[in-house]
């Protein structure tokens, strides 16, 4: 059966591009209505344009994740022009390269003020949003399977990912007595911007494929029903989970 999200209120962080904005896409499709946060306009402006295709309401709301005042304006705006909030995706997130002896503490610091602190952040004002408002809702934050096992040069990210899953876990558990549910979104490989160097080495696709049981990476698209079904309002009971979408890569 399929999920209908008509009238909800999403919010999507870094929701103009790779799998967030896919999942921006999937709730829209649902008929939710949905404020994508990122920094960057111009990208913003298109994904927008894409959702309100589906015949709801979209605004793009300029928003550094890791800014603790952009994030309550962020958030002000939003309920102000969409309405109370229904589902919070923390998406947004980036990932810099480095051998450990030669990442830079200001590399480090990059990393986790945007992917771990931004996580908090955002998952703090939408939990303060849904417990003054009284009417339950959901949370969705984005770990990696990086988060399971370990990458060379990627000690910022993995720690990044890993901490958002103790994150996600304890918000599950503290928000469940106000009808809040966070679940844990952990996707393998997915065929993003953010990866378009490592999709162009052919040996790191060849051994990255070979390991994956479906035989090839995501396509961002797939995210869709994925989105819909964590955000879906009568899931009253499915809280604390960790979804992992990889194709079968960390059990092969």
């Amino acid at each position: 059966m399929a999920i209908d999200l008509t009238g909800l209120t999403a919010v999507v962080t870094g929701g103009n591009n790779g799998i967030g904005r896919a999942m921006a896409v999937g709730l829209a499709r649902a008929g939710a209505n949905v404020a994508v946060w990122a920094r960057n306009a111009e990208r913003s402006a298109d994904a927008v344009a894409e959702i309100a295709g589906h015949g709801v309401k979209a605004i793009a709301v300029a928003c550094d994740v890791a800014d603790e005042t952009a994030v309550a304006a962020a958030m002000d705006r939003t309920v102000d022009e969409l309405g109370p909030l229904g589902c919070f995706v923390a998406n947004a997130g980036i990932a810099e390269a480095a051998p450990i002896t030669e990442m830079t503490l200001e590399t480090w610091h990059r990393v986790l003020r945007t992917n771990l602190d931004g996580t908090f952040l955002c998952t703090r004002e939408a939990a303060r949003r849904f417990v003054d408002q009284g009417t339950g809702g959901s949370m969705i934050v984005v770990s990696s399977t990086i988060s399971r096992y370990g990458g060379a040069g990627q000690a910022a990210y993995a720690a990044s990912k890993t901490g958002i899953v103790g994150l996600g876990r304890t918000l599950a558990v503290e928000l469940a007595r106000h009808r809040v549910r966070c679940n844990i979104l952990i996707p393998g490989w997915t065929r993003t911007g953010m990866n378009t160097d490592l999709q162009a080495d052919e040996r790191f696709m060849k051994a990255t494929t070979g390991r994956t049981p479906a035989r090839r990476w995501a396509d961002p698209e797939e995210f869709h029903e994925i989105a819909t079904f964590l955000a879906d309002p009568t899931m009253t009971f499915h809280t604390g989970n960790e979804i992992v979408v990889d194709g079968g890569y960390t059990i092969f």
